[in-house]
């Protein structure tokens, strides 16, 4: 006789995540795979894909986003790799402050970093006049390839800081102690030793930072001009008048998937060649460099950081100088009439932000650590799906996760089209493969037995859930929230295709206003938009109770 195993309330979690995940990731995801292969009379083609491969209009534009993430990726690296050994095996003075302002570089929206550059070294940028004016110099263009590449590298270098900072406190000193009794020291210790010991994290961040290029939407909007990428042809192919424009913008977002995915495949299969767990039990003591070594890694270290953080500096500076009655151009005095302006026409997008940002941080962490306790604690076959669903988020760029709701819910019976509600999902299913990830990892370094003591004490597992296993949590959860906050207040690529009127945000009212040319209210949002990420920011500090951050 066969006993049939009762459901519990964790089998009822995984049926409704499932379903949650199929409507609004899955779902969305085939819909937008049927758009790109069906005509408007609803016959099956193969049309868009052979325009968009034999067009170069169109293919040249895949061509220059893997160009474009190549080249932020490979130098994001080539800084942020030197820049996190320094700072966690070196005594740099000021190194607390140095950490927030490179986390500060990364946690503003790209295109606002892009326009914050424009304004200092753009055609008519205020540092471009003034090396040609007093020295005659002219600087090379901001605009095209090379502009849209520096402008990512001083938004993803910090990444690539965070994670090799993290790899590298994680290194037990006693390695790099026994190689250096071998006589391998400096350069080539820390080429053959510290660097490869680093390498799982370096294949992680440069994924991310590959994929994050890649699906980049304000930066080479901005910056572009005539070099034309992917993320901003499916948005002009999207938003286009004639209606097969849908279905190329479609054609064009499985293209997108594809490429993303590829690289993701492949980094997975080169990282099983360096997967290996470290323990520090005696972690790296940092130690005072040699006089000369000292200060190049001091001047190494400030000048990147000046460099990356000016232009958010000079953003704030000018949102208080005087404006041209229609906000074009700056003109000599100050005043607060950009920001008098900005609150007069685009005010609500500050309870907006809050409104949509503590919402989505809700569904957020709520969905997260629910799929993080159901695949890392009641294991099987629906809850392994629900972790593969919940990474494919982390493959596909955000435009694209924004046209396929728009695709699946603009027509009857479910309607979300021009709602809050849509953008509270799009940027939920943006963050959560992060969160997933990050709640995996606290959650794993509790033991089992805990909660199997409770409940053998005869608490239930909801009680045990509830009571011990999310107490023990909770110091990753509010430290993951506030870091998701931050990312959430200055989200672009899905919000810009599924935002209305009546869910406009900091970020896209600062789109808005630069759009249209009115530069003085532009620069107000930013600056309100930068005060919210370091506010948030500094709270993550005092709540965490550390002056360090590391991935």
């Amino acid at each position: 006789m066969t006993h049939r195993r009762k459901l519990n309330i964790w089998d009822v979690c995984s049926v409704v995540v499932f379903v949650l995940f199929l409507m609004f990731i899955l779902f969305p995801l085939l819909n937008i795979l049927k758009n790109s292969l069906i005509n408007p009379e609803g016959q099956f083609t193969l049309a868009y894909f052979k325009k968009f491969f034999s067009q170069r209009y169109y293919s040249s534009t895949l061509l220059n986003s893997i160009k474009v993430a190549i080249g932020a990726t490979a130098l994001s690296l080539l800084i942020g790799i030197p820049l996190a050994y320094f700072n966690t095996v070196y005594r740099l003075r000021g190194s607390t402050m140095l950490q927030v302002l490179i986390i500060l570089c990364s946690m503003s929206a790209p295109f606002v970093g892009a326009y914050s550059w424009i304004l200092l070294f753009g055609r008519g940028g205020t540092a471009t006049l003034f090396l040609r004016s007093l020295f005659g110099v002219s600087i090379p263009s901001i605009y095209g390839f090379g502009g849209i590449v520096i402008v990512m590298t001083t938004k993803m270098f910090p990444l690539v800081y965070l994670y090799v900072s993290g790899a590298l406190k994680n290194i037990d000193n006693s390695l790099l102690e026994a190689s250096e009794g071998m006589g391998c020291t400096g350069f080539s210790r820390f080429w053959k030793i510290t660097l490869q010991l680093c390498i799982p994290a370096i294949l992680a961040v440069a994924l991310m930072v590959f994929i994050r290029a890649m699906a980049d939407f304000g930066t080479p909007l901005l910056i572009g001009e005539g070099y034309r990428t992917f993320s901003v042809e499916i948005y002009k192919q999207y938003v286009g008048e004639s209606g097969s424009s849908h279905n190329f913008a479609a054609a064009i977002s499985v293209i997108a998937i594809f490429i993303t995915g590829a690289f993701f495949f492949i980094q997975k299969a080169v990282s099983k060649y360096y997967s290996f767990k470290m323990s520090a039990l005696h972690p790296i003591k940092k130690k005072v460099a040699k006089p000369l070594s000292n200060i190049l890694m001091h001047v190494y270290s400030y000048v990147i950081v000046a460099v990356s953080f000016l232009p958010q500096v000079y953003l704030i500076y000018t949102s208080f100088k005087k404006t041209s009655p229609s906000g074009t151009d700056f003109v000599p005095g100050y005043s607060l009439r950009n920001y008098e302006v900005f609150f007069k026409r685009m005010g609500s997008s500050v309870t907006t932000t809050l409104y949509i940002g503590l919402m989505t941080l809700v569904v957020t962490i709520v969905i997260a650590v629910l799929v993080a306790y159901l695949v890392t604690r009641h294991k099987n076959m629906l809850n392994d799906m629900i972790d593969t669903l919940s990474m494919l988020p982390y493959i596909i760029p955000g435009s694209v996760i924004g046209i396929s709701l728009v695709l699946a819910y603009n027509s009857k019976p479910i309607v979300l089209t021009g709602t809050v509600l849509i953008l509270i999902i799009a940027i939920s299913i943006r963050r959560m493969p992060y969160t997933i990830r990050s709640s995996v990892a606290t959650l794993q370094q509790i033991p089992e037995t805990i909660e199997e003591a409770a409940e053998s004490l005869g608490t239930s597992r909801g009680k045990t859930f509830f009571k011990i296993t999310i107490p023990l949590m909770a110091n990753g959860i509010v430290a993951g929230a506030i870091l998701s906050w931050i990312t959430i207040l200055t989200e672009l690529s899905s919000s810009i295709i599924l935002y209305s009127s009546r869910s406009t945000t900091l970020t896209l009212a600062t789109y808005i206003f630069v759009s249209r040319g009115n530069y003085g209210a532009a620069a107000a949002s930013a600056s309100i938009l930068t005060a919210f990420t370091t506010l948030s920011l500094l709270l993550f500090f005092r709540v965490s109770k550390t002056k360090d951050l590391s991935l």
